[in-house]
């Protein structure tokens, strides 16, 4: 692969996403009389841009900073907000210092600290987090790799227990199938010891492979101390998916990022896909998050996937939705059990729902 590459369809809907994120993430660390410095973290920064032109994360997060509609109410400075891009290969590094140069003229001179290091994410970041004061004060940091998922968990666990802090770590399309050809020490690293992912290797259907090793790190996040995990696939209407695994300590964390979900252009048909869910064929790209009266079968396969566990509340079943799938969200619970209870598939009280009445499975 050159300095340059192609934006591939999965990637390009990532990013939509990860705009969506950051808008909503940075007037929330950065209210008035709120945190006093925040750490944006990309740690496979890239070289800036694509082939065909396009802006790569790096320069995409400072302009949308930068130009941010709420840029007036939080108090940029060089000394209260700091975004950190890590690069390994030296090509992409220099490149990547050019592209910002160009775009944004001396760096030095931005109301905002922004350091790009040549380095590599899983075994530089910490140190240069450290270097830089970021912690005790939040931090998002973005593992954004295309194939080589090299973080080690220790660094997770110390994100996790940081003020604040999230993370957001992509498995590349082809990182699941080639597995076997990855030094079993970096996965230890990663997942957090033999013991909690050796038994991936007995699976030989590709389309459970992904939802095996997903399910892992989701797991592996959850030891390191991240109370909310999401896990998802970014499916483009054509091309090949990404995997991608959400870390927060605050269920604000997780409604935000499913807002961005939900708000995020989807006219090219890009989806999401929960990988509990097998067989629930999507009622059709676009009206995945519409507010149509047809539910989608994800939604229905979910919901009785958690009554099949046994009663719950409306509140608890909302609950659910929102803290333990990929994209649901409380509210989706009503539209639901209304329908499931219209193909008498459910026990609950006559009348109207509330966040107490109760639903089960016949």
């Amino acid at each position: 692969m050159g300095v340059l590459w192609k934006l591939e369809l999965a990637t390009a809907a990532k990013h939509r996403l990860y705009k969506r994120y950051f808008d909503a993430w940075w007037p929330i660390m950065l209210q008035p009389g709120g945190w006093p410095k925040v750490t944006f973290l990309d740690a496979f920064a890239g070289p800036g841009r694509y082939e065909g032109g396009e802006e790569g994360s790096p320069v995409f997060t400072l302009d949308r900073l930068l130009n941010h509609t709420a840029v007036g109410r939080m108090g940029l400075s060089r000394q209260r907000v700091q975004l950190v891009f890590i690069e390994k290969d030296p090509a992409r590094y220099e490149h990547l210092l050019r592209e910002l140069h160009e775009r944004f003229g001396p760096l030095d001179q931005l109301p905002v600290r922004v350091e790009v290091r040549q380095g590599e994410a899983g075994r530089d970041s910490e140190r240069i987090l450290t270097e830089l004061n970021a912690w005790r004060q939040p931090i998002l940091g973005v593992f954004d790799s295309w194939g080589s998922v090299n973080t080690p968990l220790t660094l997770m666990n110390r994100l996790a227990r940081n003020k604040a802090s999230e993370v957001i770590t992509t498995f590349g399309p082809n990182w699941f199938s080639r597995r076997e050809d990855l030094n079993h020490n970096i996965l230890d690293s990663v997942f957090g010891g033999r013991q909690f992912w050796a038994h991936a290797a007995d699976v030989q259907e590709s389309d459970e492979k992904w939802r095996t090793w997903l399910d892992i790190y989701r797991k592996a996040l959850h030891r390191a101390g991240f109370g909310y995990r999401l896990q998802f696939k970014v499916v483009p209407h054509t091309g090949q998916p990404l995997y991608l695994v959400f870390g927060t300590g605050h269920q604000k964390g997780v409604e935000v990022m499913k807002e961005a979900m939900w708000t995020v252009d989807k006219s090219d048909g890009m989806s999401f896909k929960d990988p509990r869910v097998r067989n629930a064929v999507p009622v059709g790209q676009t009206s995945l998050f519409d507010d149509g009266n047809l539910p989608d079968p994800e939604l229905l396969a979910l919901v009785e996937e958690r009554l099949r566990q046994g009663g719950a509340s409306m509140e608890q079943l909302g609950q659910w939705l929102l803290l333990e799938t990929s994209q649901w969200r409380a509210r989706d619970a009503r539209k639901a059990v209304q329908a499931l209870d219209r193909d008498r598939r459910l026990v609950m009280p006559a009348g109207r729902l509330s966040r107490a009445s109760m639903v089960s499975l016949r």
